[in-house]
């Protein structure tokens, strides 16, 4: 199945409004939502969902993530005056949807992420006091967003008030809660951005392949059949995801809560849409150099796996990555994170033992159609045809241990930097991948997600 220009264009304008667009092809393709658990927990965390299937590839544990994806990102309307009536309608509008939906995949999941704009503007007395502390860099959780090296000149760092996560592998569930939080009339919309991932798993032809086929997406037909994203390799694999309540703020130890537990079970987002060459990947990269590029130099893998295990024992130390950039003169893009993103001993919490190796960030990345967004108030910046990417979402204990990882990604390591022209291709994937936006959340937990801290 492929789409005409006119029904690309035509799904581009419709998405402000609610309807599905091109995503609308997700169940056509898929033949409709996969088989889940039909009830879930709802968690003190906002950014957790209860329900995840777990399947095998390549002997390896799978996470299969919700098929829709959409992020709705605000300006909060209300001024402090009103604003907690803003905070009680929105928890009203959010418990609502709790009430009617499982916090799993085959129900819905609704993350409310604040920005420093709203902080700073509403609530900045109780902002001063509550927001909790970074203990190894030395300050808030939550900083202004920059450019990373391999960032191109023209990355926007946006000022969104609040940004919705909205999670579920049913496409009008999602459409149901965007509309209602739209209706509530607390916000002035800045931009939609919608996606999917999965597919694939139980054999077949995976869900980003046909989707990007379908928008005719150069190097399309390069993607491998069941591979879970544009790019090839399974992201989701649940060793590499950090478990549990990892990425909480008050897990690790290296956040300070300030005698106060406003924010426990919270925790720290950052949301960027990221343009992928697939084409150039494909035709420029072969096979073995590019699990050199996503994994690491010197890495022996059969030709054509798309699940590479990435469990504590294959992770790549400080001392790894100058090997192998001694080596061959490139490091990979796993094994270049892997030096701050994952735990440097065992640590024990509340009975809970994370070993050595431990991935710590949680991601919800998604494959998109976006050029950039779905929609956005500022239309000049759309492009006219869909094009390949990612919404990059992750979440993690602070926004320095994002921003940790995201350097060492440019070869920035902990003991020193490996130096690279930016966008160097044998800098891991970043000759093929291009930031649009970038802005870092704070995601407080579910019980102060409506308009955190008005009360104070």
């Amino acid at each position: 199945m492929k789409l005409t220009r006119r029904q690309m264009l035509a799904g581009a304008a419709a998405g402000v409004v609610g309807a599905g667009g091109i995503y609308e092809l997700v169940d056509q393709l898929t033949g409709g939502a996969p088989q889940r658990a039909a009830g879930g927990k709802l968690l003190p965390e906002q950014h957790l969902l209860d329900g995840i299937r777990i399947v095998q590839s390549n002997g390896v544990e799978v996470l299969v993530p919700p098929l829709h994806h959409e992020i709705v990102t605000a300006h909060v309307v209300a001024g402090r005056a009103d604003l907690l009536d803003a905070q009680a309608s929105l928890e009203h509008v959010l418990a609502g949807l709790d009430a009617d939906y499982a916090p799993t995949p085959a129900g819905l999941g609704v993350t409310a992420a604040w920005g420093l704009p709203y902080f700073r503007r509403l609530t900045p007395a109780a902002a001063a006091r509550y927001i909790p502390y970074d203990r190894r860099a030395k300050k808030p959780v939550i900083f202004d967003t920059e450019r990373f090296q391999s960032d191109p000149p023209d990355t926007r760092l946006e000022s969104n008030d609040v940004a919705f996560l909205i999670r579920s592998d049913v496409r009008a569930h999602i459409d149901d809660a965007s509309k209602r939080l739209r209706d509530s009339k607390l916000f002035e919309l800045k931009s939609i951005r919608r996606g999917f991932a999965g597919g694939g798993f139980d054999g077949g032809r995976s869900l980003p392949k046909q989707m990007a086929e379908a928008a005719q997406i150069p190097g399309a037909d390069l993607i491998p059949d069941t591979a879970e994203l544009y790019l090839g390799f399974t992201s989701t694999q649940r060793a590499g995801m950090g478990p549990g309540t990892i990425a909480n703020f008050e897990t690790l130890g290296y956040v300070d809560l300030r005698d106060h537990d406003y924010f426990r079970h919270g925790t720290h987002m950052h949301l960027s849409h990221i343009h992928e060459d697939v084409e150039a990947w494909y035709l420029n990269f072969d096979f073995d150099e590019r699990v050199a590029t996503a994994f690491r130099p010197n890495l022996d893998v059969k030709q054509g796996t798309q699940t590479v295990r990435q469990g504590p024992q294959d992770v790549s130390t400080v001392a790894d990555v100058h090997r192998d950039y001694k080596s061959s003169g490139r490091i990979g893009h796993s094994a270049a994170i892997q030096t701050t993103s994952r735990l440097e001993r065992d640590v024990a919490v509340d009975g809970v033992v994370y070993v050595k190796g431990t991935a710590i960030p949680v991601r919800a990345d998604f494959n998109t159609l976006d050029n950039p967004f779905n929609w956005s108030v500022n239309l000049a910046e759309i492009g006219e045809l869909p094009a390949a990417g990612v919404h990059f979402v992750v979440f993690n204990p602070t926004g320095d241990d994002f921003r940790r990882n995201r350097r060492a990604m440019d070869g920035q390591l902990p003991d020193g930097t490996i130096a690279f022209t930016p966008q160097d291709r044998n800098q891991g994937f970043n000759s093929i991948l291009s930031t649009t936006h970038r802005q870092n959340f704070l995601v407080p937990p579910r019980v102060h997600r409506s308009f955190p801290l008005a009360e104070l």
